[in-house]
């Protein structure tokens, strides 16, 4: 971890104004489906790695799944246009917390519930957020975002339900 005095050293620039964030994101998916003719999108890459794994480990019990043999009938599932979006956005990310002075190692809400509590609620909280996107057919990227710009109906119910969700588990958490 990053000691105080480390990080009070370092310049830190500011986040971008939301609007100029915004529109440098609706570009950004304006230019995804031009150049590859899907949008946004990040818990495919998660299900292929599965599936990766899955090919490694039991690769009969994987061709025969319903759900990974037609990711693992074409060959490596790791190749998809999806799996490359991911690493592009972990290293972009990583490059822009460097430039930006805002690259730290830290766990957060650990002093207040302790880090092992803290991490299993993070495991828990990913995993449900992970089956609840694969459940509606895509995650706050791909169908929030994406869905919301071709104006897909799915998209507009799922980004309210999350949000509302996420409204109700806060409170509950928190202790109403």
């Amino acid at each position: 971890m990053i000691n105080s005095d480390s990080t009070s050293t370092r310049k830190i620039k500011p986040f971008w104004t939301p609007w100029i964030a915004g529109v440098a994101l609706g570009l950004v998916l304006l230019l995804t489906f031009v150049l590859t003719g899907h949008g946004l999108g990040a818990t495919g890459a998660s299900t292929r790695l599965a599936a990766s794994i899955g090919l490694a480990v039991a690769p009969a019990a994987t061709h025969a799944n319903g759900y990974f043999g037609a990711m693992v009938g074409s060959g490596n599932p790791l190749s998809s246009w999806i799996t490359w979006e991911v690493v592009g956005v972990a290293i972009g990310a990583l490059i822009a917390a460097f430039l930006g002075g805002r690259f730290r190692v830290q766990l957060d809400g650990a002093r207040s519930v302790g880090i092992p509590r803290r991490l299993l609620a993070a495991l828990a909280g990913g995993l449900f957020a992970g089956f609840g996107a694969r459940i509606a057919a895509g995650c706050t990227s791909g169908l929030g975002l994406s869905g919301a710009a071709t104006f897909g109906i799915a998209a507009f119910v799922f980004l309210g339900a999350f949000f509302a969700a996420g409204l109700v588990v806060n409170r509950i958490a928190r202790g109403i």
